[in-house]
């Protein structure tokens, strides 16, 4: 590859990396400018809530123009229902063994830390109501149709992805393969959970949260690569999401 070329791409991944943050940070912004007390007075779900259904109406918006201006399609059908319901399955079963795993370790060590909201049925039905319809739509529309797509499109030059691969594959696994394009979406995924401060520069993050996003991530590409549809990808982010945060709550029932 010429440098030119491959110069142009770096700077189409900056780009993009810098569209894809910055997304949810203008979301932020959205939500910050409503006063959520009267629905919800312990900060539970309604931010939260509001920043996702804007981030995604942000992509969706940014879809459709492209979509209506080009031949790429953002993987929106149910493409091989046969694969992305493995995938389903598969994450599904992973995670009632995390779940079972992570309550008995949070007994046996006795590390559980309490939610930062009282437990009661507005809080819970709304955390777990926006983990289940918001949180899986929201980011897979962003990190992979979106990103996935358009990383496809500069790194490749394919422009209908559901048709066709996503790149050089370099490592083999899940059952499938992580192709360049996946492993850059995936990492794009993993800064998105670190919050970021710029004057003064500062990055506050969890690393374990940031390793397992990226990890995760790459498994939701390869959802979205094999079954060429979006809507496994999205099953799958909700019911990790929603495994997690029950596990705890399932633990801090028993620790009461």
């Amino acid at each position: 590859m010429n440098t030119p070329k491959l110069l142009l791409r770096i700077l189409f991944v900056l780009l993009l990396t810098a569209l894809l943050l910055g997304v949810p940070r203008l979301a932020a912004m959205t939500a910050d400018q409503f006063n959520f007390s009267a629905v919800d007075p312990d900060g539970a779900f309604a931010w939260r809530s509001v920043r996702h259904i804007v981030q995604g109406l942000i992509i969706l918006i940014l879809m459709v123009i492209i979509s209506r201006v080009s031949d790429i399609r953002f993987g929106f059908g149910w493409g091989d229902r046969q694969v992305g319901w493995f995938y389903v399955r598969v994450i599904g079963l992973v995670y009632l063994g995390f779940i079972v795993v992570s309550i008995l370790l949070m007994l046996l060590t006795r590390s559980f830390q309490g939610f930062p909201y009282p437990l009661n049925a507005r809080n819970i039905i709304g955390h777990f109501g926006f983990l289940a319809l918001l949180t899986g739509p929201s980011e897979e529309l962003i990190f992979r149709a979106f990103a996935m797509t358009m990383l496809s499109l500069m790194i490749t030059g394919v422009v209908v992805p559901e048709n066709t691969g996503f790149g050089k594959v370099i490592l083999k696994i899940f059952g499938g393969e992580i192709t360049v394009v996946n492993l850059i979406a995936a990492v794009i995924f993993g800064l998105a959970h670190v919050r970021f401060t710029f004057f003064p520069f500062s990055a506050e993050y969890i690393f374990g949260q940031v390793v397992f996003s990226v990890f995760i991530g790459l498994f939701y590409g390869v959802c979205y690569e094999r079954s060429k549809s979006v809507i496994f990808p999205m099953i799958m982010h909700s019911i990790v999401n929603v495994g997690t945060v029950g596990a705890s709550l399932i633990a801090s029932v028993m620790f009461e």
